[in-house]
């Protein structure tokens, strides 16, 4: 395929995807679990099926589901150039979480990315952004910037999805649940559920706002005082 404009291209929108996406972009996601920690400390999750099971709840109806909405809604504020737009979606991105932990995995990690995207890939209106921007939500900020970068919706919602099913699997390793081969696994298996979680987020009404897993943000609660820990949340 050639383009007399590769800027436009669909070759440099996925390769801004996968930057952006990627393990390396540093914005400290492997220092987070999302309360993955407690629920191993107390056995809710011990092993591949109940980690898988814990990971789609996440995706499904839980902070996956809150950040599928607040990214497509970041991505459409900023294909629109829409600042207001942009910055009502951040708001409703932070203000919809159910600890201070969850709270704070979603702010350190939506300003490190917003701070480190613009620093790379200068862009006037990420820019004008963050100047007004109090903190940043993770995935308004990567809505925000997969929209201006050309990447389309339906891979944006796909490729933060997985990313998202993608650490809480390394934490699992990191936690000793599951090996390397058990969390691919689990990532396989997850395909069809990214897949119609994804699907879903481009039609949601705005009424549908918001989660039900209660397990999760327990376990999250939990986190808060439990007295040895690897991560943050």
């Amino acid at each position: 395929m050639r383009t007399s404009d590769p800027e436009k291209s669909v070759w440099a929108a996925l390769y801004k995807m996968l930057a952006w996406l990627s393990p390396g972009f540093p914005i400290g996601s492997f220092s987070f679990s999302h309360g993955l920690e407690a629920a191993a400390e107390n056995g809710a999750v011990r092993d591949r099926e109940t980690l898988q099971d814990w990971i789609g709840a996440i995706l499904r109806w839980g902070d996956g589901r809150i950040d599928a909405d607040i990214l497509s809604a970041g991505h459409r504020a900023a294909a629109a150039g829409d600042v207001g737009a942009l910055a009502e979606a951040n708001r409703r991105g932070i203000a919809f979480r159910a600890t201070a932990e969850i709270r704070l995995e979603t702010t350190i990690q939506g300003d490190a990315f917003l701070k480190t995207c613009c620093a790379a890939w200068a862009d006037p209106f990420l820019d004008r952004w963050a100047a007004c921007s109090e903190a940043a939500c993770y995935p308004a900020a990567v809505g925000a910037a997969m929209a201006r970068a050309g990447v389309p919706l339906e891979w944006a919602l796909v490729g933060y999805l997985q990313t998202m099913a993608a650490n809480l699997v390394s934490a699992g390793l990191r936690l000793g649940i599951i090996g390397q081969t058990d969390g691919q696994r689990i990532l396989a298996a997850l395909e069809p559920v990214i897949g119609s979680a994804s699907a879903a987020a481009l039609t949601r009404e705005p009424d549908c706002f918001g989660t039900a897993t209660f397990a999760v943000e327990l376990a999250s609660m939990a986190h808060e005082t439990q007295y040895t820990r690897l991560f943050r949340s």
